[in-house]
């Protein structure tokens, strides 16, 4: 959105795009959670695409993004905890939203949890996970009694707040965003998984990312649905061509230091940016689809052959 592309793309064929989290309607908003408006896509974690799909959203996979980023393990010096094999018995803490929310941060949270117990041989009985009530996840909006041009909040207060106090003894952080707020604080990283080996560990809800349309446009123009696939090529490109602007709009995008975002994503991410349906990407969303079903945070499988826009 930010070079353009997209909207000039679309403007030849007399259409305008407009972002979701630009609207003042919260509901509108809050497609990007739901994909709820008609006519919309959404590139983002899959958690939710996933979630609405399942959902029995009429939606199709057109793209999908692999970029491994920052997952750890942490807790505070005070924890006397420095090794992730010193878990055993403490208490995890696991985001939970108000009923009726698309409970990703959850769902998250607790793949990454599970796969630092797998990497250390740990079994999930021998931890405790407590739940930390966390608000709703703002996109858009601003914030009450501060200034308007803030929309966006770093997360992790509500987990930090219950370490501080003493409830739990760790949680999950990804990403520049928690890679930020751990190093404000002078978390320890008990352990980091998202440079692991195995794909299986990495796997998460920011890895891979999907592309994901509304089937209504898939259907009735996938002429569009081309120039946008054009378009976020064409994106893909300019940011292999571009490390330090690519860097700087990963930054702005989500509100930390150019620098948390090399340190979370790796000195290469502008070279991330390839959007495709590949054998590794689609057995990444099919594994990552099980593990949402076999936890409860969704009610239905589908099929992801049938998922797909080709």
């Amino acid at each position: 959105m930010k070079l353009g592309y997209l909207e000039s793309a679309l403007a030849q064929s007399s259409v305008r795009v407009q972002a979701l989290q630009s609207s003042p309607d919260e509901k509108v908003r809050a497609s990007h959670f739901d994909h709820s408006q008609p006519w919309s896509f959404r590139q983002g974690g899959n958690i939710p695409p996933i979630h609405a799909r399942a959902s029995g959203r009429d939606t199709r996979l057109v793209g999908i993004t692999w970029i491994d980023e920052f997952q750890a393990v942490i807790t505070l010096p005070s924890s006397g905890v420095r090794d992730v094999s010193q878990l055993v018995g403490k208490r995890l803490g696991l985001p939970r939203q108000q009923p009726g929310t698309i409970d990703f941060q959850r769902a998250t949270s607790l793949k990454g949890l599970l796969s630092t117990l797998e990497v250390a041989g740990i079994s999930r009985d021998q931890v405790l996970f407590v739940d930390v009530v966390t608000p709703t996840p703002q996109l858009g909006g601003a914030t009450a009694g501060y200034p308007a041009e803030l929309k966006r909040r770093l997360p992790y207060a509500a987990e930090f707040t219950q370490l501080i106090k003493g409830d739990i003894d760790a949680f999950f952080v990804k990403g520049a965003e928690g890679l930020s707020v751990a190093h404000q604080f002078g978390a320890v990283i008990l352990s980091e998984t998202g440079s692991h080996s195995d794909p299986a560990i990495r796997i998460n809800n920011g890895t891979p990312r999907l592309l994901t349309v509304d089937g209504t446009l898939a259907d009735q123009r996938p002429d569009l649905v081309k120039t946008l696939l054009e378009s976020v090529h064409e994106a893909g490109h300019w940011a292999a061509q571009n490390p330090d602007l690519t860097r700087r709009f990963v930054a702005q995008e989500i509100g930390v230091s150019e620098e948390s975002v090399e340190a979370a994503f790796g000195p290469e991410l502008h070279l991330k940016f390839t959007t495709a349906l590949n054998a590794p990407g689609l057995q990444a969303i099919d594994s990552f689809k099980a593990f949402l079903l076999a936890e409860g945070f969704i009610d239905a499988d589908f099929s992801l052959k049938a998922w797909l826009h080709v």
